[in-house]
């Protein structure tokens, strides 16, 4: 049993790596965005700030999920602190391992465009939120692998 953690800039591939692990492992995935979108979908105004919250509820999922011995994925660009460190304790305190898989596109205008086209869970993420984040993001405080979506 193993939590899986993925984490990237959005647009850069992570779900799509999630799915395909998913079917290897034969596990599930549980996705901050699918969590946001059915908050919307109830009612909840798009405009809220509801991020820590659907972190939190999907914490929540993958510890059911991890309490009946599953593995899981936890799919989110994981880029607060207190995300990341929930993970973290949620692993400890179910003593397994804990894999993070930061996924990046290096090819700018592809990850560019794949952000522009793609038919995601949430609203459009401009291209100018992905370089904002991408200038705060810190390392995480554990050993992560790293998966380049660009080919080549």
């Amino acid at each position: 049993m193993t939590l899986i953690v993925m984490s990237g800039l959005p647009g850069s591939g992570k779900s799509t790596v999630a799915k395909r692990l998913a079917a290897d492992l034969g596990c599930a995935v549980i996705s901050v965005d699918t969590i946001e979108r059915g908050l919307h979908e109830a009612g909840v105004d798009a405009s809220e700030p509801i991020g820590l919250a659907a972190y939190a509820v999907a914490n929540r999922l993958v510890h059911a999920q991890l309490s009946m011995g599953h593995t899981v994925i936890a799919d989110a660009v994981n880029h607060h602190p207190e995300a990341r460190q929930a993970w973290l304790d949620l692993a400890a305190e179910h003593k397994i391992d804990i894999r993070v898989i930061h996924v990046e596109c290096s090819d700018e205008a592809l990850h560019r465009a794949r952000l522009e086209s793609r038919v995601h869970e949430l609203r459009v993420v401009p291209w100018e939120r992905v370089v904002a984040l991408r200038e705060t993001w810190a390392p995480w405080p554990v050993e992560t692998e790293s998966v380049d979506t660009a080919p080549g």
